[in-house]
């Protein structure tokens, strides 16, 4: 073992990269997974992308993203259900065990509403999910993109809406850029896990000062997310999936992705590291 077999990477956090360099040079680094963003099925077939990614001996960890179920507009609601059908095909083609749901919100509705929405899309999914054998992991975001990327923004709402939905394809992904400030976040993983609905733990770090909400991400250890301690949390709450690494930095981005990649490793293996 490398020491990196639970360590994996999304394609986005490599977005120069296209799927074929990224798969090369990740398992050259020795790591054990892969994300795929769905943008890459604009350049390739999904059963080319399962190709691809089987070459290289990477398991596919998730394909990421379906959701923006919540709209005022009936047509669009309609449209995100198609687009999320077509997500949850796309997944059982490439071996991707869960879809992750960015689940969507609207600015000319109540988010009491918008949730609602959600709950709906997700369980009008379920038919398609449990014939292909596909999870639909909700992905709570942090407060600050309430507006329209999800009315979903708290780990208990995330837990609430698994629980009430209560089917073996529907989970949470925990995403430590969205949830590291809530201060029940450790009683809501217990619960998470406890209810058998952790499917997913995404890292990363929050710079301070942040100097772009969206794309200003941070490499683990770069900011100021206790990420030890939220890694022992969803430890102690049973998960002993990947560590996905998502990073959307314009920053990194730009830089040589060799290095890049470099720096991850190191980061990741920094993090595992006992303190002296």
């Amino acid at each position: 073992m490398s020491g990196l077999d639970k360590l994996c990477i999304h394609t986005i956090t490599t977005k120069p990269w296209r799927l074929q360099t990224a798969a090369a040079k990740y398992a050259a680094a020795g790591v054990g997974g892969i994300s795929i963003w769905r943008n890459v099925f604009e350049e390739s077939e999904p059963h080319k992308v399962r190709q691809v990614v089987e070459d290289y001996g990477l398991e596919v960890v998730s394909l990421v993203r379906g959701g923006f179920f919540a709209d005022s507009s009936a047509s669009r609601r309609l449209a995100a259900i198609d687009d999320n059908r077509q997500a949850i095909e796309q997944a059982a083609i490439v071996k991707a065990p869960m879809v992750v749901l960015v689940c969507g919100a609207s600015t000319d509705q109540p988010l009491e509403t918008s949730r609602g929405q959600i709950e709906e899309g997700i369980v009008s999914l379920l038919p398609l999910a449990e014939e292909l054998g596909v999870k639909l992991a909700i992905e709570p975001l942090h407060p600050m993109y309430a507006d329209f990327r999800s009315a979903i923004n708290t780990l208990r709402q995330a837990n609430e809406m698994a629980e009430s939905i209560n089917s073996p394809y529907v989970g949470i992904a925990v995403d430590v850029y969205h949830l590291w400030w809530d201060p029940d976040l450790e009683q809501e993983i217990q619960r998470c896990g406890a209810k058998g609905n952790l499917l997913a733990y995404h890292i990363c770090d929050w710079k301070s000062p942040t100097e772009d909400m969206l794309n200003d991400r941070g490499l683990m250890g770069e900011g100021c997310i206790n990420l030890r301690q939220i890694g022992q949390w969803v430890a102690d709450a049973g998960f002993t999936g990947f560590e996905e690494v998502e990073i959307f930095s314009n920053r990194y981005w730009k830089m040589d992705q060799d290095e890049f990649l470099e720096r991850i490793v190191k980061a990741y293996r920094a993090l595992h590291t006992p303190k002296q």
